[in-house]
């Protein structure tokens, strides 16, 4: 069932079905949503199909909100999927300060001979460079670990050591190739909230450490990354540069950090995505994760946790994990 948690501004996007029914792209607004493929001219049976209409659409959707003769139907009646399927799906890492400098330090040489705040010291120098040389770290994720956000979540058995990292995700409105810093804000349709989950264990290869990290090993297992629960329009966030995101493990808070502590914020990120790749409507951007992981508490995910995911503005996302072969 769907939480009644609100997203800010007059409406927000999802994909929701009724018991026993289709997936439908739905308006939401307050407790109340509309099945978008049936009023909507050409039917999108998607959201993406919504997004790929973005600026024909979104007028359209600002008159809906306020039609009362149409067939609203009660959210709570309603199951939350994940809001779109992208086609494409692009993550930040060491987009975090804090977070960067906290991993570093945790992932010492026992012969480092720095104190810990020497090497916290350099490690911040780093990424002040990193900034200022304007050289985001990105890489490809896949759509098959994308799921809905209150779906349990299957940790692998081959998985040690999986962690949370709750992260803002700009979602895209429209092709973006080669788009320049300040006009990449105009591609982007909305946030929503995204858990982009790691299996520590396996983030660097053990057979050989010069190929360096192994993304598809550590992140892309099905279920990896609970998105949603809604698509709000950019226009609704003041400032997607000082949100706030909060992530609790059975109740206790580990994540509490805004996304002022961003090296890089949603328009470099996408402009910079955007040099290489062609980014298509729906797709994400990831835009990387704060401080609080688990394996800066020491703490990794296990059977039975409950992890409780918001943003500000966004609403909120509810996961239980379960152990691969546990009873569901």
């Amino acid at each position: 069932m769907a939480t009644l948690a609100q997203p800010v501004g007059p409406f927000a996007l999802g994909t929701l079905s009724a018991p026993g029914g289709r997936l439908f792209p739905g308006l939401v607004v307050r407790d109340r949503v509309l099945d978008l493929s049936q009023v909507l001219a050409g039917g999108p049976a998607d959201m993406r199909s919504v997004l790929e209409r973005w600026e024909e659409i979104l007028p359209v959707l600002h008159v809906l909100v306020g039609e009362d003769g149409l067939e609203w139907q009660r959210l709570d009646g309603l199951s939350v999927h994940a809001p779109v399927e992208p086609r494409q799906i692009f993550q930040s890492g060491a987009n975090y300060r804090q977070h960067v400098i906290d991993l570093e330090v945790a992932h010492r040489s026992p012969d480092d001979p720095r104190t810990v705040e020497e090497a916290r010291a350099e490690i911040a120098a780093v990424m002040d460079r990193r900034a200022a040389e304007d050289l985001p770290y990105a890489f490809i994720g896949l759509p098959s670990a994308i799921t809905g956000p209150y779906d349990d979540v299957v940790l692998p058995a081959w998985a040690e050591q999986p962690d949370w990292e709750l992260e803002l995700a700009a979602v895209i409105a429209k092709p973006a190739h080669r788009v320049s810093v300040e006009d990449a804000p105009e591609y982007v349709a909305g946030y929503t909230i995204a858990n982009d989950l790691t299996d520590r264990a396996t983030v660097f290869r053990r057979d050989m450490k010069a190929i360096g990290t192994d993304w598809l090993r550590c992140k892309n297992a099905p279920g990896f990354t609970p998105l949603g629960p809604w698509i709000v329009p950019a226009g609704s966030i003041a400032d997607p540069g000082d949100l706030r995101v909060t992530l609790k493990l059975n109740g206790r808070t580990m994540q509490d950090e805004s996304t002022k502590d961003m090296l890089f914020g949603v328009a470099r990120l996408v402009s910079y995505i955007s040099q290489t790749a062609r980014l298509e409507p729906g797709d994400l951007v990831l835009t990387g994760s704060p401080a609080g992981n688990g394996i800066h508490w020491g703490r990794l995910l296990r059977d039975g946790d409950v992890m409780e995911g918001s943003i500000t503005g966004l609403g909120v996302q509810r996961t239980r994990c379960v152990a691969e072969g546990a009873d569901a």
